[in-house]
């Protein structure tokens, strides 16, 4: 494990939760003139080193953008050769994920992958239940719209009337209620936007977006991140509360 930043140990700040929009596969495959496939395998092992890190550090909740629901709309070749890099990462890596403490969650819509696929993940939640080291939720097939959406189609559905249905309500029927909202929003890839991912738990988070391509995201982007989480003055709805820093790594 290295060393962390001086910000971070002054002032202790490690956020408990994490979400990771990891951007920029493509692009990195594209300068060393490879297909996009192997821009997102290398992306794999950009998360399971993120994690694990993120583990050494004290953050007890990551979550990642993996798939889009609006990622359906890429080319055909593309997108099998994700379902199929999921299916080939959970017999590469479960494992050593569980041996190192990590419990993994999916988050999403199930409705559109395959039976195989949704076996996978199964596999992969009740394999590592009972892990309490740090919780991986990865967002496939996810979109913060839907999440809302199906939130408040679950809550009419068990019949909970209008009048109690208040934000600590719906948050039980979120697509990430088994974790606190996130801390710390990490982007990487250059672009500026969050991209329909966490709206709802996402309110009161810090944002951190850097021009790193995910594959080459390390710990010295990892301590960065950390690092100007450290220094902000959370306040949660003052005048200071998500402010967005474009950081150049």
């Amino acid at each position: 494990m290295s060393a962390l930043p001086a910000a971070i140990d002054s002032r202790g700040a490690i956020p408990r939760h994490v979400a990771i929009v990891m951007d920029g596969n493509g692009r990195w495959a594209k300068k060393r003139f490879m297909p996009r496939f192997f821009g997102h395998k290398a992306g794999v092992d950009a998360l399971v080193r993120t994690v694990l890190s993120c583990a050494d550090r004290g953050v007890e909740y990551v979550t990642v953008f993996a798939f889009s629901s609006e990622n359906w709309k890429r080319p055909t070749e593309e997108v099998s050769g994700l379902m199929g890099l999921v299916l080939v990462a959970v017999a590469k890596y479960l494992g050593k994920l569980a041996d190192k403490g990590v419990k993994i969650k999916i988050i999403g819509d199930r409705g559109q992958v395959s039976d195989k696929l949704r076996q996978a993940w199964e596999q992969a939640e009740s394999s590592t239940a009972h892990n309490t080291r740090i919780t991986l939720s990865v967002a496939f097939n996810y979109g913060g719209r839907w999440d809302i959406v199906q939130a408040c189609r679950h809550a009419i559905a068990d019949g909970v009337p209008p009048e109690q249905l208040d934000e600590a309500a719906l948050n039980k029927y979120m697509a990430l209620s088994h974790a606190p909202d996130p801390d710390l929003f990490i982007r990487t890839g250059g672009e500026v936007r969050i991209s329909n991912f966490l709206l709802w738990q996402a309110a009161y988070s810090e944002l951190f977006f850097s021009d790193c391509l995910w594959p080459e995201f390390g710990d010295a982007e990892l301590d960065a991140a950390l690092a100007e989480y450290a220094r902000r003055d959370r306040r949660f709805g003052g005048v200071d509360t998500a402010r967005s820093v474009a950081v150049q790594t």
